[in-house]
């Protein structure tokens, strides 16, 4: 009898081609099924519920599988950290209904991208943001982040090459802040940009930032985001943030 298995995963993605599992290196998903296959003594799928990029970090990635093998779900995420890297970690495992799919059940992703301004960036934070050594202006993209919100077809917000059935997606949140770092995580000032829709294509969360981050330059102003969205044009939009700010904190169901 199959069991539908509901994984929570935290994981550190620098050393990782992305999510999916890839012939040209090392991808979250093929360390994942690797150790599943040793539990369940055959080859096992793991359906992600988004397919970070190389170098894209999680704090709460959600998959699912399908097993047959009668292991308490307590003894499943010893047995799965035990065998796993130590950058991936299994937070929980939940039994659940086998209607349930990571990928399809989704209502929302909620995703964070970090910049640190200022003269350096710790060696400590080197992997987990984007250093800018200029300062921005938070307020200013907290205007422009507004005409992200709602409704919209992001086509100018994905990366190139794109197959998706459509490109509408509906953004519910975009939070902009922005606290000073004290001395020993380098100096100068975090920015978090946290970002909540039922869906994101490729690079659309980088793109998001890459944009923002001109808005808070001020090499655009505010009311020209609306205007970039509405071109539905790659080009006219701001540069693809470096993946190693970008974090998936939490999936809704």
């Amino acid at each position: 009898m199959h069991r539908t298995i509901k994984l929570t995963i935290a994981y550190e993605g620098s050393e990782y081609v992305g999510w999916q599992r890839q012939p040209n290196g090392r991808s979250i998903q093929g360390q994942l099924e690797d150790s599943f296959r040793r539990i369940e003594g055959a080859p096992v799928t793991i359906i992600g519920a988004g397919r970070t990029d190389a170098g894209v970090h999680a704090l709460g990635q959600v998959a699912s599988t399908q097993i047959t093998h009668a292991i308490e779900v307590a003894d499943l995420v010893r047995a799965l950290n035990a065998m796993l890297p130590t950058d991936i970690r299994v937070l929980e495992a939940i039994e659940m209904p086998n209607t349930f799919n990571a990928r399809k059940s989704v209502v929302s992703k909620v995703y964070r991208y970090r910049v640190i301004t200022g003269p350096f960036v710790s060696p400590f934070e080197r992997r987990y943001a984007w250093h800018i050594e200029k300062p921005l202006d938070c307020l200013a993209m907290r205007d422009g982040g507004e005409a992200f919100l709602g409704e919209h077809d992001f086509a100018g917000f994905q990366a190139a090459g794109s197959e998706v059935k459509t490109s509408v997606r509906r953004i519910s949140r975009l939070d902009v802040n922005e606290v000073d770092l004290d001395r020993t995580a380098g100096g100068g000032r975090l920015m978090t940009i946290e970002v909540e829709g039922n869906g994101f294509l490729r690079h659309m969360v980088r793109t998001i930032v890459g944009t923002l981050v001109e808005v808070g330059t001020q090499q655009r102003v505010p009311a020209d985001v609306a205007q970039v969205l509405a071109l539905r044009n790659r080009a006219k939009a701001g540069p693809t943030a470096p993946a190693e700010g970008l974090f998936l904190v939490r999936v809704n169901y």
